[in-house]
């Protein structure tokens, strides 16, 4: 079906156009005809063939499938308003309905272009302009959307001509300033060219030849290098950056020991020359030009412009920095009158005015006791050093008669740290010197085993003395050693055995016991074992006969043919 025309149709109607549109696909039946008579092939689909509402004429028609036909007039890109164009000339006297501005009927004076006049056309005329010439301008796509459509490119040629004016300006005014320049021999250079150039002035067509041009542009190059010649005029020149004539500060002295070059900040605080005044040096610190000119004073600006906020003041040095500079004035201003009234207020109630005029004390000795020498340039060679950087936290302080400070000493017998002026273990102690570290030597460990040994073998001795003696250094041994309870090659006493199993048995039937009687081991005869250990090698021995094995699989056993 070729028609577009979108009806409700009864069944009837349906029925018969489905039989009409199978007739023509079987070619029994003629096509149908669009508006121009040219017959519908019956094969194209619906959706091709039918035309949406917006197109649709009613009628069978394929016109919505065709490109239409494009306007030549309306295309073409060069189809643009006439600019300036006006309809003959102009009119001698006000017409009615006109500009009241200029007096041109082709406009209002709400729209008009010229020049608002104290007094109108319209009371004057005088000056009457003429129409302009109204078109009307059909642009298709392209033409609506080209951004260079209408533009004239001989308008170009008056910026061209004033930019080049502007440039031949230029160029006399340099070269006025390099004949100025009579001193220089650039100057001498520059009229030996002029010279030659007058030689040459027969030839008309000689100022125009591009080898005087490049001549030219190259005296002003030379006269315009970079950081020599400033001309706000011509070229703005800002020296930001390090030129190749100067010498990088890490290169003026290359002696390790000298002032610390820092590369991450590329600065160098101290002067890299020490025998060279800072006025005469390439380069004398980054300090001497902080500290130099009106450094200071910027830096006590900005404090006090802190510290005035701090109080609730708004000031502010980046801001405002006028109001910050006259209330700093007149800070200074009160604190030296407040110090002048203090002054004389203490003079005149206690008086002593007449010391204050006195000159200083080394000049009237003539002499002091510090001793500085002095090379010819005025550099110190002998005198006072530079202070020591110090931290924030006290230091070669010493406490309790110490002359050296905690943990200048070690104690290898009993690894631990002390002072080296006295061998005392204990933190915070009085010092004794001497006599403190004889009495350490005498009570160490080895002095202890020594005098011991030595005892044995001078004196003969009963059992008891011996056992004792023996006791006495198993206890050092015990208390010196390194090595662990339970640990090498264990001697256990039988007796003693015997006593802590009968010991550790008792402590497992008594369901509550005091922290005292654990800590505190009592022999059978009622007294406390002197030990330096909480824990013995028989004790320990008793714990693990005693305990229970949860994990050994025999520990449950029953052997049940007893």
């Amino acid at each position: 079906m070729a028609s577009s025309s979108i009806q409700k149709l009864s069944r009837e109607e349906f029925r018969r156009q489905k039989d009409l549109d199978a007739a023509r696909k079987a070619g029994t039946a003629p096509a149908a005809l669009d508006e121009e008579g040219r017959p519908i092939n019956p094969h194209i689909p619906q959706y091709i063939s039918q035309a949406p509402w917006y197109l649709d004429s009613g009628a069978p028609s394929l016109s919505h499938q065709r490109r239409p036909e494009l306007d030549d007039n309306k295309d073409k890109l060069d189809n643009w308003y006439d600019r300036g164009a006006r309809a003959g000339p102009a009119a001698k006297k006000y017409r009615k309905g006109a500009c009241e501005n200029c007096g041109a009927m082709t406009h209002k004076k709400v729209d008009c272009l010229e020049r608002p006049r104290k007094k109108g056309a319209k009371w004057t005329n005088k000056d009457i302009q003429a129409d302009e010439v109204i078109q009307d301008v059909a642009a298709g796509y392209a033409a609506k959307r080209d951004r260079w459509n209408g533009y004239d490119a001989t308008e170009y040629k008056k910026v061209y001509d004033e930019y080049a004016a502007v440039d031949a300006a230029r160029q006399k005014l340099r070269e006025e300033e390099i004949d100025n320049r009579t001193t220089t021999d650039l100057a001498a250079v520059r009229r030996l060219a002029k010279t030659s150039k007058a030689e040459k002035a027969a030839d008309p067509d000689f100022g125009s030849s591009e080898d005087e041009d490049e001549d030219e542009d190259k005296y002003a190059d030379a006269a315009d290098a970079v950081g020599q010649h400033l001309d706000a005029k011509t070229r703005i020149t800002v020296r930001n950056l390090r030129i190749r004539e100067d010498t990088a500060k890490y290169l003026i002295n290359l002696d390790p020991e000298s002032a610390y070059y820092d590369p991450k900040t590329r600065s160098m605080r101290d002067a890299p020359e020490t025998n060279v005044a800072p006025e005469d040096a390439k380069f004398s610190g980054d300090n001497f030009y902080r500290y130099s000119g009106e450094a200071e004073e910027v830096q006590k600006l900005q404090l006090f412009a802190w510290q005035a906020a701090a109080r609730g003041n708004d000031v502010h040095l980046t801001s405002n920095p006028t109001a910050g500079e006259l209330l700093h004035h007149e800070f200074k201003q009160k604190k030296e009158e407040l110090k002048g009234a203090t002054k004389t207020s203490i003079l005149a109630k206690y008086g002593g005015a007449e010391y204050l005029d006195a000159a200083p004390k080394e000049l009237r000795q003539g002499q002091t006791e510090n001793y500085v020498e002095y090379s010819r340039s005025g550099q110190v060679i002998k005198g006072k050093e530079r202070a020591k950087a110090r931290s924030k936290y006290p230091e070669d302080v010493y406490i309790n008669n110490h002359t050296a400070v905690w943990g200048s000493w070690y104690d290898k017998s009993t690894s631990e740290w002390g002072y080296s002026c006295c061998h005392s273990t204990l933190h915070i102690s009085y010092c004794a010197g001497l006599a403190g570290i004889e009495a350490t030597e005498a009570s160490s460990a080895r002095q202890l085993l020594g005098s011991a040994s030595s005892a044995s073998k001078d004196e003969p001795s009963s059992s008891a003395t011996e056992e004792a003696s023996k006791k006495t250094n198993d206890k050092i041994e015990q208390n010196f050693s390194k090595q662990r309870v339970g640990e090498g090659e264990v001697v256990l006493d039988r007796e003693k055995l015997d006593r802590a199993l009968k010991d550790e048995k008792k402590r497992k039937v008594r369901a509550a016991y005091d922290d005292d009687e654990r800590h505190s081991k009592k022999s059978k005869s009622g007294t406390v074992e002197s030990s330096t250990h909480d824990v013995t090698e028989e004790q320990l021995e008793a714990y693990r006969m005693t305990r229970r094995m949860a994990d050994d699989p025999m520990a449950n056993y029953v052997d049940k043919e007893d």
